[in-house]
This record gives structure tokens, sequence and C-alpha cells, in this order.
């Protein structure tokens, strides 16, 4: 049975609201389409203030993509630390950071031709 396909806006747009409501911070996608290299469409990234709260979004996120469109992703890694959890949707890989593993890392910067757009916080 051929998987469904799921609309990258419509992902998103829950995997956003899996991280806003166990107040995830600073939360931006950066848009990799026009990226020949790029390994998907698009990553979502954020930072909690502990390792506590990353894996609170990570369990939101996935609640939430369950819930309103019966998905789950095809690989997460990094729970069992959880400075720095992956999540791949295939088309959009989620990235839940602790703040200052984010600094350290700074992937904008790696995928500095990606569209960034950033989603302000709703509280």
């Amino acid at each position: 049975m051929a998987k469904k396909t799921i609309n990258n806006d419509v992902l998103i747009a829950n995997i956003i609201k899996g991280i806003e409501e166990v107040k995830g911070n600073d939360i931006d996608i950066l848009d990799l389409r026009e990226i020949d290299t790029a390994v998907c469409d698009y990553f979502i990234i954020c930072n909690g203030t502990s390792n506590t709260q990353v894996n609170a979004i990570v369990s939101s996120v996935q609640k939430t993509v369950s819930k309103e469109l019966k998905d789950k992703p095809w690989h997460v890694e990094g729970t069992d630390n959880a400075e720095w959890v992956l999540m791949d949707y295939v088309n959009v890989v989620v990235h839940v950071f602790q703040k200052h593993i984010r600094e350290y890392y700074n992937i904008e910067s790696l995928w500095g031709d990606a569209k960034i757009i950033s989603i302000e916080n709703k509280y």
C-alpha cells in the first residue's frame, strides 16, 4: 500500500503548532528547495531551555502531527541527551536544540543560501 502524500505546508503548520504548544523558542523555517545539494525541502529549527523542554517539544510535535495528519517521523535521534534532537519527516526535518547547542552549531549559517522565515512567538 502506498503511503499518502502530506502537503508540506500542512505538515509545517502542524509542526509549528506542536512547538508553540510547549513554548518552543526562536522558530525558523529554512526553505531549502532552491539548493541542489539539500537533503530535504525544509528545515524547521527551534530551541528549548532545558533537556526536559527539548523532549517536551519533540513529544508535542509528534502528538500533534500524529493526531492531525496520522503521520509519524521516519526517524528521530538525540532524545537520550536532548541537546539536539532531529526529527525526520522526509521532506521536512525538525531540529530541536538547547539554546547553547544551537548557537554553537549555527545551522542557519551553514545553509546560508536558504530562505529563512522566522516565526514570532505567540506568548
